[in-house]
């Protein structure tokens, strides 16, 4: 019998993330790289692992996963929405706890644009009444 893989993506800010789940050791690759070294910071790590530690599961599963754009803390996020999608499509049971802990909802924050006529989203030029 082939080894089941389970596949979703995630998005956060301007980030997206693709996971692949397997049974198996527990290991996690970023774009050919080691988890650890990929993510250096440990908040980083905490993040991308919490849907894991919500189930129960830190030490079950293989992970594959391809994140491109936005910045380090936002391909963390987007893993995260993706591996806690791909945890629900592997068994449907675990979207109850996930979406309770707020995993499933893709955090729809992103930059604000600039505006014409002023210095960026919300900042404006300094006003000189005389």
């Amino acid at each position: 019998m082939p080894q089941q893989r389970y596949y979703a993506t995630g998005k956060r800010k301007y980030a997206i993330a693709r996971a692949w789940i397997e049974p198996g050791p527990p290991e996690i690759t970023i774009n050919g790289r080691a988890f650890e070294h990929y993510f250096t910071l440990l908040p980083h790590r905490t993040h991308v692992s919490t849907p894991l530690e919500v189930t129960n599961t830190k030490d079950q599963f293989r992970i594959k996963a391809s994140v491109r754009s936005g910045g380090v803390s936002g391909q963390a996020g987007a893993l995260r929405h993706a591996i806690a999608r791909a945890l629900v499509v592997m068994n449907p049971d675990f979207r109850g706890s996930l979406k309770k802990a707020g995993l499933l909802t893709r955090d729809p924050r992103v930059k604000e644009r600039k505006k014409y006529g002023h210095k960026g989203a919300r900042g404006r030029f300094q006003y000189s009444k005389r």
